[in-house]
C-alpha cells in the first residue's frame, strides 16, 4: 500500500469543507459536543449469553472522518487556506483521492452536526482544543522523526514515524478515525474483550477479570489493557507505554512520554449505537488531560481490508529513493 499522500489530501479536504462548520471566531469557545442519545424505543442494549451487554461485531468508525480533531479558530482557517494557496492545490482539494466530492464530504459532517451536535472530535476542554504541551512535551515536539506528511529530509528508514514504517499506531491512534480502512471489530468472551483494528491489524485482549496490570517493566506502542463494566459501560484503562508513540496522525505525531495514561468507555446506546469517549492523560506531554468522542455504527456488511503493511509498503522505498534523486539533482 503506498500510504502518506492519501491521508494528508483527505486531510486538507476535511479542513476545507468543515470551516464554515467549525471555525471558532478568536477569544470565543463553542460549548462541548452533545451525547447522542437513543430513541426510547430502540434503547435495547443486546446481552451475551453469560450476560454481558454484547458488543460484538463491526464498527467502522468512517462516518466521522469528516470531523476535525479539534476546534478550529480564524486562525488555523486562515493559516490553512494561506498553505493552500501558496502550494497552489486549492483548486485540487474539491475531491479528495476516492472522486468523493467534497460537497458530500461535508453533508456527512452536516449531518452529525445536526443529529449528535458533534463538530469537532475532542470534547473536552470545554473549547475543544487539546490542551498546550508541558515543557517536556515541547522539547519532545521537535521532530524525532520526518513524517511522509512533511518535506523531509529522508536519509533512512529511522527518519520516519512507527506508522509510516508499519510499526505501529498506538493507542489512541488507532482508535482514532481517519481518511480510510477505519474498521473495529470487537469479540468477546467470558471475562474477556478483543479489539481488532484494520489498519495495520493490530489487537489487544483486555481481560475484565480484574488482574492488576503487568509489571511497570513491560512496556509497548499499544500499552496494557484492563477493562471492567460499570453498569453497561465497557470502561478500559491502558498503562505501560513505551513513550514512542504519538496520540494523532496515526501515531506519528510527536511521541508522548512513558507517564502515558488513556481511559476509553464504550456506551452501548442501542442494538447498533455505540458512543464512543477516550481520555489522554499524559502529565508529561500536556498540562491537563483531554478527550475525544464520536458515535459508532454497528454493521454486518464490512469487511475487513488486507492491509499488507509491510508487505506493500512501497510508500517507504520510493520517499528514500526519491530523496537521494533529490540530492543528486542538487535539489
Amino acid at each position: 500500500m503506498v500510504r502518506g499522500w492519501r491521508p494528508f489530501w483527505s486531510g486538507l479536504v476535511a479542513v476545507v469543507v468543515l470551516i464554515g462548520l467549525t471555525m471558532v471566531p478568536a477569544g470565543q469557545t463553542r460549548p462541548p459536543s452533545r451525547t447522542l442519545r437513543a430513541e426510547p424505543e430502540r434503547r435495547r442494549v443486546p446481552r451475551t449469553p453469560w450476560g454481558d451487554p454484547d458488543l460484538q461485531g463491526m464498527w467502522p468508525a468512517r462516518n466521522s472522518a469528516e470531523l476535525t480533531f479539534q476546534q478550529l479558530t480564524d486562525f488555523d482557517v486562515v493559516t490553512v487556506l494561506r498553505e493552500l494557496i501558496e502550494a497552489g492545490v486549492l483548486e485540487r482539494i474539491r475531491t479528495d483521492t476516492t472522486g468523493e466530492p467534497a460537497w458530500a464530504r461535508a453533508e456527512v459532517a452536516t449531518w452529525l452536526q445536526q443529529h449528535t451536535g458533534t463538530t469537532a472530535l475532542v470534547i473536552d476542554p470545554p473549547d475543544g482544543r487539546v490542551p498546550p504541551l508541558t515543557q517536556s512535551g515541547l522539547i519532545r515536539a521537535e521532530p524525532p522523526w520526518r513524517t511522509s506528511w512533511g518535506p523531509g529530509p529522508w536519509n533512512s528508514a529511522a527518519d520516519l514515524g512507527p506508522y509510516d514504517r508499519c510499526i505501529s499506531r498506538g493507542l489512541p491512534g488507532s482508535m482514532l478515525p481517519t481518511a480510510d480502512t477505519n474498521g473495529i471489530e470487537i469479540v468477546q468472551a467470558p471475562g474477556i474483550v478483543a479489539i481488532r483494528n484494520e489498519m495495520i491489524h493490530e489487537a489487544r485482549v483486555i481481560p475484565l477479570d480484574g488482574r492488576p496490570h503487568v509489571s511497570a517493566k513491560i512496556r509497548g506502542y499499544m500499552g496494557d489493557s484492563r477493562g471492567s463494566w460499570k453498569g453497561d459501560t465497557l470502561v478500559v484503562e491502558t498503562t505501560n507505554f513505551n513513550g514512542r508513540i504519538g496520540a494523532r496522525m496515526n501515531g506519528d505525531e510527536a511521541p508522548t512520554s512513558d507517564k502515558l495514561r488513556v481511559v476509553e468507555r464504550f456506551m452501548p446506546l442501542d442494538a447498533y449505537t455505540i458512543q464512543y469517549e477516550l481520555t489522554v492523560d499524559d502529565p508529561g506531554t500536556w498540562t491537563r488531560p483531554w478527550t475525544v468522542a464520536y458515535v459508532w455504527q454497528r454493521t454486518s456488511a464490512y469487511v475487513f481490508s488486507e492491509y499488507a503493511c509491510h508487505e506493500g509498503n512501497y510508500g517507504l522505498a520510493n520517499i528514500l529513493s526519491s530523496a537521494r534523486a533529490a540530492e543528486k539533482a542538487g535539489r
